[in-house]
């Protein structure tokens, strides 16, 4: 994808976020009012979508979602990085997506809930309360769709070999445990660390009052196996990627030569073609080394021939 595309993708995501925050700054002066159907009314959410994480005490849902809107602005660009073609339209829709998410963390990080001033009264209905992060959202969503079921075709080819889930399983399975495992532990340091770090915060803070010290604890160990779960898939996601972009250049290396020692095909024959990896695989040197090959065998049956003349 060329450089000026991967501009427009990020400004998209940047200019969500400030759009949004810079409606949320006017609302946050305007006193209520009524523009025919439209209600523009201030308020303050601390809950989450559909009440959400609304079991924890505040600050943990504060930390929690937080770190998830971190969580999903990383596994956004990692999206970006392995869609394999330029479908400018998903790309576009997963910006206005993230944009929106980002948008509402930030209240989060910054106010400690997420300022609502949009709702619509029709037919005597009285919608509920939202903000222009939302809006964005919605529109990412339909255009992730709409592309997906326009441009599916591309996405998921049907005559493409390399599309297989796992190219080498045994490789990438052993390489995909050993990247979890890697993960697992600095997860682990990681609890430790903060637990013991809440533990000895709460003991100083809350004194003799256990039970309040205990609630805290444990919705903080709820936290943490929530982010740990999506921590774990998302390292599986990365290393079965990663795997196919070592396994893959060898598996199609493997089979072009198998092709093109197939005593049926001739290598001068145009239908062998040449070796062409995807963008983004390792061992890109094996198309220099697959043509070196073809032409050696070009030139070996080129002398069978005239020898058996």
């Amino acid at each position: 994808m060329k450089k000026t595309d991967w501009l427009k993708i990020i400004c998209l995501l940047l200019l969500a976020v400030v759009v949004d925050q810079y409606t949320k700054s006017w609302a946050t002066s305007k006193p209520e009012s009524w523009y025919g159907p439209l209600h523009l009314v201030l308020v303050h959410n601390h809950g989450a979508m559909l009440g959400l994480f609304s079991e924890l005490t505040a600050f943990l849902r504060i930390v929690t979602l937080s770190t998830a809107g971190i969580f999903i602005l990383s596994m956004y660009f990692f999206v970006q990085y392995i869609i394999p073609i330029p479908i400018l339209k998903l790309r576009y829709g997963l910006s206005l997506l993230v944009g929106g998410i980002i948008g509402n963390v930030l209240d989060r990080i910054i106010n400690g809930y997420i300022i609502d001033f949009i709702s619509f009264q029709v037919f005597g209905y009285h919608t509920p309360i939202w903000n222009v992060a939302d809006m964005i959202q919605w529109a990412g969503y339909f255009l992730i769709s709409y592309s997906i079921i326009k441009d599916g075709h591309l996405l998921w080819p049907d005559k493409n070999m390399r599309n297989l889930f796992w190219v080498n399983q045994r490789f990438q399975i052993k390489f995909s445990a050993m990247f979890i495992a890697i993960g697992l532990l600095l997860t682990l340091i990681s609890f430790v660390f903060s637990y013991t770090y809440l533990k000895l915060s709460l003991a100083e803070v809350a004194g003799a009052n256990h039970p309040l010290a205990d609630k805290y604890a444990r919705s903080f160990i709820l936290s943490f196996i929530f982010l740990f779960l999506m921590f774990s898939m998302t390292l599986f996601v990365v290393a079965r990627k990663i795997s196919h972009h070592i396994a893959g250049p060898v598996y199609a290396f493997e089979r072009y030569l198998s092709e093109l020692l197939d005593e049926k095909n001739d290598p001068q024959d145009s239908q062998v073609g040449s070796l062409r990896l995807r963008s983004g695989d390792d061992f890109r040197h094996l198309e220099k080394s697959a043509e070196t090959i073809k032409k050696k065998l070009e030139i070996l049956q080129k002398k069978s021939k005239i020898d058996s003349l």
